[in-house]
């Protein structure tokens, strides 16, 4: 029988596999196999399927199961669900957050680090978790970081050039220079200004790539 330890650990393997495009979006996923690639028993298996499926990270094909496809339409219901969600937390962290953790945010920001793709991602994607946490509200917060996670595998098409990494760090700096003063209405003007300018790219990138990422194994359905 299976320990809560394990499951959670083929979860975490499992996940990363598709999060990194190792195991690609559409890609075939049966039980057996993924007994066999991660050293797993059936049941930690069927308990990670299930839970990535959740996250709109795998789904079930007849009676097996596949990486979710990369999904165009759901992209830009994922930016509206965000948009909604963040306009909200930048609000009430506007309200809420003290000048100690308004100042780890700042120093998540500024943080030498190497520019790259992967590096900017994190920390973009941590940005907009720590000021959702920031709002007080648990449930709004775990509302953003799933929406990230759904998004995780494609936002590296929105930094891909020096121009668009240096864009989105100004508009981050942006948005928190504005919680920080305490005005809460022009936060939440960048937020959703930030969201739908990064999903306007991401959505114009994936169209035009569509035929190489497919090349590439990469499923993508409109």
């Amino acid at each position: 029988m299976s320990t809560p330890t394990q499951t959670t650990q083929l979860y975490d393997r499992l996940r990363a596999a598709i999060l990194t495009l190792d195991l690609a979006p559409g890609q075939s996923l049966t039980e057996r196999g993924l007994e066999q690639r991660f050293a797993a028993s059936r049941t930690p298996v069927r308990a990670a399927l299930t839970r990535l499926e959740s996250e709109g990270l795998a789904k079930r094909d007849g009676r097996g199961w596949i990486v979710a496809p990369i999904d165009l339409e759901e992209i830009g219901l994922i930016a509206e669900y965000r948009e909604a969600l963040e306009t909200a937390t930048v609000r009430l962290a506007t309200e809420r957050a003290t000048e100690a953790q308004l100042a780890a945010v700042r120093a998540l920001l500024d943080e030498p680090r190497p520019d790259d793709e992967r590096t900017v991602l994190r920390v973009g994607g941590d940005f907009h978790e720590e000021l959702a946490a920031l709002s007080g509200n648990r449930l709004l917060a775990e509302g953003v970081h799933g929406a990230m996670v759904r998004l995780a595998r494609t936002r590296w098409l929105e930094v891909r050039t020096p121009e668009a990494r240096d864009q989105a760090s100004r508009e981050h700096h942006a948005i928190l220079d504005a919680v920080v003063v305490g005005d809460a209405t022009r936060a939440a003007e960048l937020v959703a200004d930030h969201i739908r300018g990064t999903n306007g790219r991401l959505i114009a990138s994936l169209t035009a790539e569509q035929r190489r990422l497919r090349g590439h194994g990469v499923d993508i359905v409109a």
